[in-house]
């Protein structure tokens, strides 16, 4: 069968999506050498400490330990090219209409979101209905914008506790804070690998819309696409 190319990702939304890609993981990364400072946190059963965030082996393999200065640098320098590139993004996909694909349209997109759930996991085998991006997509995506706002609020409460009073106290206080942009961090490192475990999945010509806007389709399904259009 005859396949042409489609056009499916804008240049913007894929300058946006490589940008964004290296700067978030150099943000968890100096942020990491930050955390070593004071490294807090574990999971516990009772009295029982099952898990230390982290443990020194983890530390000394990565590197990280006693670079407190450098990722307080690298952390705050990153941020504000973190911050102007989801600005920028959000008020693209705004200003040009992509919102429309990117933010959920309807009420029953959970249901439709735990349908593609269960596509993924084999457990259906119809693909439900989607246009430029599926339910879950679209949830994911915009639960990453507002990941991205609060990783930048929590931030500035932990950074500036005592100028920035007010916004630490509508946050639960410091600690609450400080907790809420730890487990920011770990979401995205969640949303990495399902993400490229989802890239894989779906195979090259996904891939390669998001490297060169093009996909390869049968001309058979976008004539229908063209025709239900019109």
């Amino acid at each position: 069968m005859a396949k042409i190319l489609k056009l499916k990702h804008l240049a913007a939304i894929r300058w946006f999506h490589w940008v964004n890609f290296p700067l978030l993981f150099l943000m968890i990364w100096s942020g990491f050498l930050i955390y070593w400072a004071n490294d807090e946190y574990a999971v516990s059963i009772g009295s029982l400490q099952v898990f230390h965030f982290f443990p020194d082996w983890v530390y000394n393999a990565l590197g990280s330990a006693h670079r407190l200065a450098e990722g307080m640098a690298l952390h705050f320098v990153f941020m504000w090219l973190f911050v102007l590139n989801g600005v920028l993004y959000v008020a693209y996909t705004i200003f040009s209409g992509e919102w429309r694909y990117l933010a959920p349209q309807k009420w029953s997109a959970f249901r439709d979101a735990w349908s593609v759930v269960l596509y993924d996991l084999r457990l259906r085998k119809q693909m439900p209905p989607q246009d430029k991006y599926n339910a879950a997509q679209q949830i994911t995506y915009t639960a990453i914008i507002c990941m991205g706002i609060g990783s930048v609020v929590t931030g500035f409460a932990i950074y500036k506790p005592m100028q920035l009073y007010w916004l630490a106290w509508l946050l639960g206080g410091y600690e609450a804070a400080r907790l809420w942009h730890f487990l920011l961090a770990f979401g995205y490192v969640g949303f990495f690998v399902v993400h490229i475990a989802q890239v894989v999945r779906a195979g090259w010509n996904n891939f390669r819309a998001m490297v060169m806007g093009y996909e390869m389709e049968p001309a058979k399904d976008v004539a229908q696409e063209l025709g239900a259009h019109e």
